[in-house]
């Protein structure tokens, strides 16, 4: 398994679809069913290349299989922290602690560019992933958004970690 920065020969259907498979999985039940079904093949592709986020690529065997994005908060009341804007893996390799080393390389990442305080949303009912950031040490924060998706209102809420 390779953990690496994204470059410009990486197949950006197949990172899309890392996004794809993953929302499909982890929010079911979460996010209605009509809209998840509706996510088209390549939905995340063009917005791979955003010059404002680092990503960073798991590669197992040839295939990506899990990717994260992150970058300086973009959020006022977390000024001076570095956020993780995205981490997800194709459904087959979630469970296997191939997310605990796309974590710790992001985080290491975030640390490298002068970070002592990490940020990331999750929505409130993605218990899976809330287990998964408590068990890497993120603590919930007060903070919250609420969104919108496919029709449904969802609460959005905000974990910290402090490399202090």
């Amino acid at each position: 398994m390779e953990i690496r920065y994204i470059t410009a020969s990486d197949d950006r259907m197949a990172i899309s679809e890392v996004y794809e498979q993953s929302w499909k999985f982890a929010y079911d039940g979460i996010i209605p069913k009509e809209y998840l079904d509706s996510i088209p093949k390549g939905r995340w592709a063009a917005s791979i290349d955003n010059p404002n986020l680092k990503s960073l690529i798991c590669v197992e065997n040839g295939r990506i299989v899990g990717t994260s994005s992150f970058c300086e908060s973009r959020f006022e009341q977390f000024r001076d922290f570095g956020e993780i804007v995205s981490i997800y893996f194709l459904p087959d390799y979630m469970g296997k602690g191939y997310g605990n080393i796309l974590m710790e390389s992001v985080i290491a990442q975030l640390r490298a560019q002068g970070y002592e305080d990490i940020f990331l949303w999750v929505l409130e009912g993605n218990i899976r992933a809330r287990r998964f950031y408590e068990r890497f040490g993120f603590t919930l924060a007060d903070e919250y958004l609420d969104d919108n998706i496919g029709g449904k209102n969802l609460r959005e809420v905000a974990y910290v970690y402090k490399m202090r």
